[in-house]
């Protein structure tokens, strides 16, 4: 097999990690409604089931970073795909067979989280384990990319799921981690280490070193990873109660019309990761740019109601998702070296997940407030965090030649 060949594969293969992980809401999205009527229970019950879900993986995800620092990432990968598959059959078997299907649902969910922690951020690391330089940020472009194709197509699949039975959904997870297993047994070498892990007294020390020089960054860009995401799914949230219960819009239709902001996100990131290479200061003003978009969406989105106008404005704000979500993986992977890393994007996939799980209650909370506070107050947010990276991001300038990696390393304890 020649080399470009194999290293499309492990590409492949690692791009697929994430897209396991974006299934495991995004495609439950159109059936929430179906769900709530089914097991009787509330809006905010049915919120539970995005949320625990994201809560588990955001609590697991720094222990399981700490864990592929200290073995390999695939040790941590394959095991977390199994556990993210059963439950998977536990949810689904719950829907169909159990008395007080709603708990067994939200345990099947909480083994999907803990699973759900070895998928993204471990894809990420990889992509900076396994690539440098412009290369990586190719990479991670594709990762990010992968994630949004996954949301893309996920409602259309849920929503052909449901046509069978409404709970089918939770038995495709098996199958589709399968998938992945095999690609990354088979496509992902990890290079050896060329150092033995520290012990972890000395590794936390490192970290919270670390954290203390580089804080303020890692605040901002952790800050609107998890803003991205909280945005996301609540307005997806919110799209798919408004297509039910006001436009009497279910089935595939309802799956393609909430996969149209997701194709715009998409596209947008796969073309910045492909263009970014490793300009930081292009970064920072694309992180920027792509917040006020989402401001100035949301905002307009307060004089809209029809389904047209709506969703040509609400498409900006995916622009700008697309625009931020890349640059700030770039951002953080770039400046963390091997022995460090999965914890460092572990954490940030915590605050991501954390972001996800927040996103439904909340915005279901604000749709019985008042449509105008809902939009507001995202633009609101999405403005502060603005500033905040304006603020708190500054750019060094570095020697063409120096090592992305050297951050962390000039960090580590003698």
């Amino acid at each position: 097999m020649s080399k470009q060949k194999h290293k499309g594969l492990t590409i492949a293969a690692i791009s697929s990690i994430p897209l396991i992980l974006v299934l495991g809401n995004s495609m439950l999205i159109p059936i929430l409604p179906k769900m709530k009527s089914e097991l009787g229970i509330s809006q905010f019950q049915v919120s539970l089931v995005i949320s625990v879900f994201s809560i588990s993986a955001a609590i697991m995800i720094p222990i399981l970073g700490y864990l592929s620092d200290r073995f390999t990432r695939k040790a941590v990968i394959i095991p977390a795909l199994i556990l993210y598959g059963g439950g998977g059959i536990l949810a689904g078997a719950a829907s169909a067979w159990f008395t007080n299907a709603y708990l067994w649902v939200l345990a099947g969910r909480v083994m999907q989280g803990i699973g759900a922690a070895g998928t993204t951020s471990m894809a990420m690391a990889l992509s900076g384990d396994l690539f440098k330089g412009g290369e990586q940020s190719k990479v991670l472009g594709l990762v990010e990319t992968s994630n949004g194709f996954g949301k893309v197509i996920s409602p259309i699949i849920g929503s052909l799921l449901a046509l069978l039975v409404w709970y089918a959904a939770f038995f495709a997870f098996p199958i589709f981690c399968l998938i992945s297993i095999l690609l990354t047994i088979f496509f992902i070498k990890e290079k050896r280490r060329e150092q033995e892990p520290p012990p972890v007294g000395k590794y936390v020390k490192g970290l919270l070193s670390v954290f203390k020089v580089e804080g303020r960054w890692l605040f901002a860009t952790y800050l609107t990873g998890a803003t991205c995401l909280f945005t996301l799914f609540g307005v997806l949230f919110y799209i798919s109660d408004i297509l039910e219960t006001q436009y009497k819009i279910d089935g595939v239709l309802k799956g393609a019309i909430l996969a149209i902001p997701l194709l715009f996100m998409t596209i947008t990131s796969y073309i910045t990761g492909s263009k970014i290479g490793k300009n930081m200061r292009l970064m920072k003003t694309l992180i920027v740019i792509g917040l006020l978009l989402m401001t100035a969406s949301f905002a307009s989105l307060v004089f809209f109601r029809n389904l047209i106008p709506f969703f040509s404005i609400l498409v900006i704000s995916s622009i700008g998702t697309g625009l931020a979500l890349p640059c700030i993986n770039s951002f953080i992977t770039g400046s963390v070296s091997m022995n460090r890393r999965g914890f460092v994007i572990s954490l940030y996939g915590s605050v991501r997940f954390l972001g996800v799980a927040i996103g439904p209650p909340i915005y279901g909370a604000l749709m019985e407030w008042s449509r105008t506070g809902l939009f507001l107050t995202t633009a609101g947010l999405t403005l502060l965090v603005a500033l905040l990276c304006l603020l708190l991001i500054h750019v060094k300038k570095k020697k063409p030649t120096e090592n992305q990696d050297t951050l962390f390393e000039k960090l580590q304890l003698t």
